[in-house]
């Protein structure tokens, strides 16, 4: 088939890279411009510089909402349009285009997690699998019909960058495998269950933000989701910013106010944590590495050289 594909970052590069080495033959890229938000400076495979190496014509665009780009979609006279994090609205004339319409290609197991950051999110609520889906563009946000879809466990200490490497190795059998079955005549696919569908907004240093009230265990998930190379989990100690680099739930339970610097347990210091800690059936969380306000990284047992005082989500 004649493809178009629209997409950005290193999503959108392993895509293309896919269709590249598929049979299918690949007519038009358009993709966003580099971006200086803190999220979109990771994973940012340049996907403009895949196609340009292959000969492939490249269109810069931060919305495909002008008059330019709809002609050159029409002379590129395309079977499909294959999309993979995309970051604007795709409007209908546009995704109705090709004869075969819009293939999207979402990192989540839809119909869940849809929209931002859909590993950062699964992992912090805590769900036991994350994968890919391939489903067929509409009118509503990741709401088409699926035509594919793969799953990975999410193991008990994976980190996003975990998950994001599981995942992007999907990539290439999810979007090449639901394009043969296009390709080979296939019309019907899976509807989602629009009942079990969840929206999520894309992350902001307000989401990295250490919330005292949550449970240990959230906090842990909160910990390893934003791993590096993501922005860290931070809260305040003594007015200061302190950024948390491991943790894990404690081993015992830990009574009192949330916040509290409480207890050396093993290698990490236990913070108190949950709405209802003063109940004492709470774990707490065991720091274990942090970040201060001038860079310097070091072991909890270091850094706290004395138990008692608070962490606190403001300064």
């Amino acid at each position: 088939m004649r493809v178009v594909m629209f997409g950005y970052q290193t999503w959108g590069h392993r895509t293309l890279r896919a269709l590249l080495d598929s049979e299918h033959d690949v007519v038009l890229v358009v993709t966003h411009p580099k971006s200086e938000h803190a999220y979109e400076k990771i994973w940012s495979d340049s996907v403009a510089d895949l196609a340009e190496e292959h000969g492939v014509p490249v269109l810069i665009r931060n919305r495909p909402d002008d008059e330019e780009l709809f002609e050159r979609l029409k002379e590129a006279d395309p079977d499909i349009i294959v999309a993979n994090n995309w970051r604007t609205w795709i409007p209908p004339r546009i995704f109705g285009l090709p004869r075969h319409g819009t293939l999207n290609v979402h990192d989540s197991l839809l119909p869940k997690y849809a929209g931002f950051s859909p590993l950062i999110w699964a992992l912090i609520n805590g769900e036991r699998e994350v994968g890919v889906t391939a489903h067929m563009m509409d009118e509503e946000l990741d709401a088409g019909d699926i035509v594919r879809q793969e799953a990975v466990p999410v193991g008990p200490a994976d980190t996003a960058t975990d998950l994001f490497h599981k995942t992007v190795d999907l990539i290439a059998p999810v979007t090449i495998g639901a394009l043969g079955l296009i390709a080979a005549g296939q019309t019907e696919f899976t509807k989602q269950d629009r009942s079990r569908a969840s929206f999520f907004h894309k992350r902001s240093a307000e989401d990295i933000r250490i919330d005292w009230s949550w449970p240990a265990e959230d906090l842990a998930r909160l910990v390893r989701a934003q791993s590096e190379p993501y922005p860290s989990a931070f809260t305040f100690h003594k007015g200061k910013r302190l950024e948390v680099l491991a943790a894990v739930v404690s081993q015992n339970r830990y009574g009192g106010t949330p916040g509290r610097v409480f207890y050396r347990e093993g290698e990490g210091v236990v913070i108190v944590a949950g709405a209802d800690a003063r109940t004492g059936r709470n774990h707490g969380l065991a720091i274990t590495r942090v970040r201060t306000e001038d860079g310097r990284e070091l072991p909890a047992t270091e850094y706290f050289t004395s138990m008692g005082g608070y962490l606190t989500n403001r300064p």
